[in-house]
């Protein structure tokens, strides 16, 4: 399949940044955003413990086969090739993010986690951070909507970190309408955080997870997805944010059948050129798209593609100009 390095230039670094004035003063939640599905399993540890998100059955196959079926387990957990920076060059600016303490080890700290461990999520959100720092028009929903093996200490540890590291550039929770790039920019805000747990009651700088629903059709069938997709849009909130998670979804059988080709040579490569034909054709605007989430982002130019179904909404201005 033919892919795009996305990830090594820096086309799409700035792109909010370079909307029409048009688009800038429309509420977020009507525009196309492209954002990338569970973000940062670009790099999983081969040597760690299998992560607490896995069935028994599966971590009892790693302790018994040890690096093996973890070997096997790296084809089918990683989803995305370019790092955490490559990807918001590309233009990523949605990041699914699930996390879980470690087992075994003291103290508080949180990885990122999909079946094997992924990087410090620390280590990350600096990286995120000096990005928007050198670009501050552009702007990220950071959605941690998986918390596995973590106490209110663990949750106490990543809530604090996340003032810590982004600070003023948090925007806490404010009517949807509202959110507008005009209105962020105009108050240096450039992250909205959505926390999938009621630990981050109380505290306002973070968005509760029902903000954003990202509903999941859990199919390996390009087809039922893409129907999926168009009912759920149908049936979507204008109170919110909404994500469409363009993605397929392995079954047990799927890994045995191509067990030693993993997730994107198996099942995304074959079935992505079918999913981008739905998204080319979707719109944004009210009752359209809003975030669409996609496997290995670099192929078939996808940031770019959402990204460019924001002239329809020009273009429907310039139709009905009042």
């Amino acid at each position: 399949m033919k892919t795009r390095p996305a990830g090594i230039g820096n086309a799409n670094a700035d792109w909010m940044g370079s909307l029409n004035p048009a688009l800038t003063a429309m509420p977020l939640k009507h525009l196309a955003v492209p954002g990338s599905h569970d973000s940062f399993s670009f790099w999983v540890d081969e040597h760690a413990p299998v992560g607490p998100d896995q069935m028994a059955i599966v971590q009892y196959l790693a302790t018994v086969f040890r690096l093996m079926a973890k070997k096997v387990m790296k084809k089918w957990s990683m989803t995305q090739n370019l790092t955490f920076r490559e990807q918001l060059d590309a233009g990523i600016r949605y990041f699914d993010l699930r996390v879980s303490s470690k087992p075994g080890e003291t103290g508080t700290e949180i990885y990122f986690i999909h079946g094997l461990f992924g990087h410090k999520v620390r280590d990350s959100l600096l990286e995120m951070n000096s990005f928007l720092s050198a670009h501050n028009k552009e702007v990220v929903f950071l959605d941690f909507n998986h918390h596995y093996a973590m106490g209110l200490e663990h949750h106490s540890y990543l809530i604090s970190m996340l003032q810590e590291v982004f600070g003023s550039k948090l925007c806490g929770t404010t009517p949807v309408d509202h959110i507008t790039l005009d209105f962020l920019w105009a108050r240096k805000y450039q992250v909205l955080v959505f926390y999938h747990h009621s630990a981050m009651q109380g505290c306002p700088l973070l968005w509760p997870g029902s903000r954003i629903p990202a509903p999941w059709a859990n199919t390996t069938d390009a087809r039922k997805l893409t129907q999926f997709l168009d009912s759920t849009l149908e049936e979507r909130s204008q109170h919110g944010f909404h994500v469409s998670q363009a993605i397929l979804t392995p079954r047990t059988q799927t890994v045995l059948r191509g067990l030693a080709r993993g997730l994107r040579n198996h099942l995304v490569e074959r079935n992505l050129p079918t999913i981008m034909l739905w998204v080319e054709a979707q719109r944004p605007g009210v009752g359209g798209v809003n975030i669409i989430t996609s496997d290995f982002v670099e192929l078939l130019d996808f940031s770019n593609r959402v990204i460019t179904l924001n002239r329809l909404l020009l273009a429907e201005q310039a139709r009905n100009p009042c």
